[in-house]
């Protein structure tokens, strides 16, 4: 069922991006999903290495400008980034709404609640989490990227703990999901396979863009 307040976040988000890149055909298999992730993982890795804070703080402008006061108030499910990721916590600290942090338990992803300056502990895969706290439902989910096309698929590390997560909120609300990431990361066509998630909004260093 949806929620009151999802449908509410989806009616308001009134900034949309409505030109299309064209479909370059590519291979949609594991292997295609391999190279594209190997290819922008090495050039983002180097661009985050050199600009990293920057592109940061410049998501953050972005994002809160297009979607601050939509989330005011909300729960919004951050994460804590790995080495290559984009770093989301100058992100999550302009935010005024609730915070959450992902944990991996098992082959599944919930999300706890988290403070600025709360204690974490090392996670599965090199991530960390609060060590303990409220379990929520986030109205609003942060997803790291590898990969992102103009349909508002997402390309993820391949483990599919976000595309579970996400798919196992929709059955129950409407949470927002966005994915943040750099312009560089933007593929003509990032190969899907059953049970991927599509993002709802994309925001980058330069752009945020609402997916139809």
């Amino acid at each position: 069922m949806v929620s009151a307040h999802g449908a509410h976040l989806h009616q308001q988000a009134t900034e949309d991006y409505t030109s299309r890149t064209a479909e370059v055909a590519l291979p949609n298999s594991p292997d295609s999903k391999a190279e594209l992730r190997r290819r922008i993982t090495a050039t983002r890795k180097a661009a985050l290495r050199h600009h990293g804070l920057a592109a940061a703080e410049a998501v953050a402008d972005r994002f809160v400008a297009a979607l601050g006061t939509l989330i005011a108030g909300r729960i919004v499910a951050g994460y804590w980034p790995m080495a290559d990721e984009l770093d989301p916590r100058p992100l999550m600290a302009s935010l005024d709404a609730r915070l959450a942090l992902p944990v991996v338990i098992g082959d599944a992803l919930i999300f706890r609640a988290w403070g600025l300056g709360d204690p974490l502990e090392p996670g599965a895969r090199g991530t960390r989490h609060p060590a303990a706290g409220e379990t929520v439902t986030p109205n609003v989910v942060i997803a790291p990227l590898v990969a992102f096309d103009r349909r508002g698929h997402r390309l993820g590390r391949g483990a599919g703990f976000y595309d579970r997560a996400i798919a196992s909120l929709r059955a129950r609300a409407r949470p927002l999901v966005v994915g943040i990431g750099l312009d560089l990361q933007e593929a003509p066509l990032v190969p899907t396979a059953p049970g991927d998630q599509h993002l709802d909004w994309i925001v980058t260093e330069t752009r945020a863009i609402r997916i139809p």
